[in-house]
């Protein structure tokens, strides 16, 4: 097990060497424009670009909650758009954030992690708009990234 590392520091700009993934939630309704993904597309435009015609083109594809989207904005460095999100505000059946789908993605990107020999950093994923607590997430990202020897930062501004 690689122990989870958290500093303070933008997730847009990881700290390490080597292989990167940059990790972070969406919703599953085509919304872009709150939160982390603000400064995701101050950095690079591809992943906001990707992430709506993702989900234009839903019906041909696998854009669904626990899906995931990597895309490589500069060499070895990749954004994974993770759905783990079901609309965009708290309601009748609580925050939007969903735990299993976070964890679905994550197991996805520890994959991917392990394939490229990749670090993952990310914000503290599903505790923003998403409404979760990172006292449910914290194990999801262990079991399914630093338990599996992929490591990860956690970047607290």
């Amino acid at each position: 097990m690689t122990p989870l590392t958290i500093i303070k520091g933008d997730a847009t700009s990881p700290q390490a060497r080597g292989p990167k993934i940059i990790t972070h939630v969406c919703n599953d309704q085509g919304h872009w424009g709150a939160g982390f993904v603000l400064a995701v597309s101050r950095r690079w435009p591809e992943p906001e670009r990707d992430y709506r015609r993702w989900h234009r083109e839903r019906a041909g594809n696998d854009f669904a909650l626990g899906a995931v989207r990597l895309l490589e904005v500069q060499p070895s460095m990749w954004v994974a758009n993770m759905i783990g999100q079901h609309g965009i505000k708290t309601g009748s059946s609580g925050p939007p954030v969903r735990y299993e789908a976070i964890g679905r993605a994550l197991t996805t990107v520890g994959d991917r992690a392990l394939e490229l020999g990749a670090s993952v950093h990310m914000p503290r994923i599903g505790c923003g708009l998403a409404g979760g607590r990172w006292d449910r997430i914290e194990p999801l990202v262990v079991a399914a990234l630093s338990g599996r020897n992929v490591p990860v930062t956690v970047y607290d501004l």
